[in-house]
């Protein structure tokens, strides 16, 4: 009985070592990428033989005019999500404590300017002057709502206090996030509110907390054409004047889509950089599709 077993074990083995491996063929996919590339080659074909006039988006992307709008672009970005990080940080902090008319100021806040669409509230900031014709404090100054709000200012408040609205719902979450134990300990070594959110809550609610506030900055850069509306000189509003004069709409509009990408790509970079920052010592795991 034992040698039929060990043939029948020698017959199986010699058996499995002449069958050849073979991959598994993924048909779906080789068809997927063969459709992609013929629709993505189509795509650049007819950008390339279209009547685009090539030489003038070259002769205007370093114009000066586009240059300003880059640049003033990058500063309604850096200003904005500044003031609306700030704002975030504190609606968030609101909305978790333990007063409840924080608590509903907070709420109230969030649901009024995360509820009406940028472009409106920008338009609202830009016409403050039709309801308040002066902005003034009794005894000290007195000036023109109009002199006031400018077109980088109306921006800047339009697009940062609705991004306050969205940034506090992503603080918020990172502050949950933290363990509760993490709060009693600072609470039991004697560390003020204050202390424990600076050096105990906000380093540990940061690898939450980065990746949706980087891409809202992305977002950010992007959101700033449509103070274009409201005659801010960022890019879009540049490459309209021009085109404007020159009839090349959409050579102009190449240029813009072009310093938006960059733009957007150097973001990325600066983003995924601080995402590895703070998610050291976190065990990345990767989705295989």
């Amino acid at each position: 009985m034992t040698t039929q077993m060990s043939d029948a074990s020698e017959q199986a083995r010699y058996e499995i070592a002449h069958l050849k491996l073979v991959p598994r063929r993924h048909v779906g996919r080789l068809i997927t990428a063969a459709v992609a590339l013929l629709l993505t080659g189509l795509l650049v074909r007819a950008f390339i033989i279209g009547q685009i006039e090539w030489d003038i988006v070259g002769q205007f992307l370093f114009a000066p005019a586009i240059v300003k709008g880059i640049w003033n672009t990058l500063a309604m970005t850096v200003m904005a999500m500044g003031l609306g990080i700030v704002l975030g940080v504190v609606i968030a902090v609101m909305r978790i404590s333990g007063n409840p008319v924080l608590s509903v100021i907070a709420h109230a806040y969030v649901w009024v300017f995360r509820g009406a669409p940028a472009l409106l509230q920008l338009l609202l900031w830009f016409n403050l002057a039709l309801i308040f014709p002066t902005i003034a404090f009794p005894g000290l100054f007195e000036l023109r709502t109009v002199d006031v709000m400018t077109p980088f200012v109306a921006a800047m408040l339009g697009l940062g206090i609705q991004q306050g609205a969205y940034t506090s719902e992503v603080v918020r979450s990172g502050l949950l996030s933290v363990d509760s134990g993490q709060y009693e300990a600072a609470r039991t070594i004697g560390m003020t509110q204050m202390q424990m959110l600076r050096r105990i809550v906000l380093p540990q609610a940061m690898r939450v907390m980065v990746p949706p506030i980087g891409n809202e900055v992305i977002g950010m850069v992007k959101l700033t054409s449509l103070a274009s509306v409201i005659q801010f000189s960022e890019i879009l509003h540049n490459a309209q004047i021009i085109y404007y004069a020159n009839t090349r709409v959409l050579e102009l509009l190449l240029v813009a889509s072009f310093w938006y990408l960059v733009i957007v790509s150097v973001l990325s970079l600066i983003q995924s950089r601080i995402e590895r920052h703070y998610g050291r010592g976190t065990r990345s795991v990767r989705a295989t599709v």
